[in-house]
């Protein structure tokens, strides 16, 4: 077995059902949802997002409020101020540039503000099925583990490098297990090994191992 086919046989294994962790209904709502948690955690996005998008179901509900109404809604995330400032930002460009509506296509997602390459293929692969793997934290630390990337790639080098080393019908669910794996096991610290089984693969086990050694 390659290491390729090791690495998807384990997550297969481990994360069958693995998926997105963000709750939404339509492409805006998963737009929002993606913004609202960059440097915070998905079930914390999860809790608020039901209020806002009562309040504010398409973009042009959200363009007409100032960001002040809608920072009530999600004071419970970090940055709170600037994430308010730049949804309603965000749901103008919508209305202004694309009919009320989000466009589906990578060059226009990323046209818009705030929107960057991570963004903008989540909601491509959930809302459109095209294949994709965005790059978080979690994807990041595993790449680099694993030996795929290196600490000094930027997320769009880790995406391209992941993306050469697997077949694009894997690129979506991929992404998700990785994440997955990320949270239960392969943890930034104090990662739980012993419950790896792709250890023989692993740069911060072999350091380990080492140091133990010595």
């Amino acid at each position: 077995m390659t290491k390729n086919e090791a690495v998807l046989a384990f997550l297969e294994d481990r994360f069958p059902d693995a998926k997105c962790a963000l709750h939404f209904g339509d492409p805006f709502q998963c737009l929002i949802a993606v913004s609202l948690s960059a440097q915070t955690n998905d079930k914390s996005v999860n809790q608020v997002t039901p209020a806002l998008f009562s309040a504010y179901p398409d973009p042009f509900a959200l363009a007409k409020a100032d960001p002040k109404e809608v920072e009530p809604y999600i004071e419970s995330l970090g940055l709170y101020h600037n994430k308010a400032k730049n949804i309603v930002s965000l749901a103008n460009a919508l209305v202004n540039q694309f009919d009320n509506a989000v466009p589906l296509k990578k060059e226009d997602l990323l046209t818009l503000p705030g929107v960057g390459i991570k963004t903008t293929n989540v909601v491509l692969a959930e809302c459109a099925g095209v294949p994709a793997i965005a790059v978080d934290t979690h994807v990041n630390r595993v790449a680099v583990r694993l030996g795929y990337a290196t600490k000094k790639d930027e997320p769009v080098d880790v995406e391209k490098k992941l993306e050469k080393q697997f077949d694009s019908k894997d690129y979506i669910k991929l992404h998700h297990q990785i994440i997955a794996f990320g949270r239960a096991i392969c943890h930034s610290q104090k990662p739980e090994c012993e419950k790896c089984g792709l250890k023989e693969y692993c740069s911060y086990f072999k350091k380990c191992a080492l140091t133990t050694a010595k």
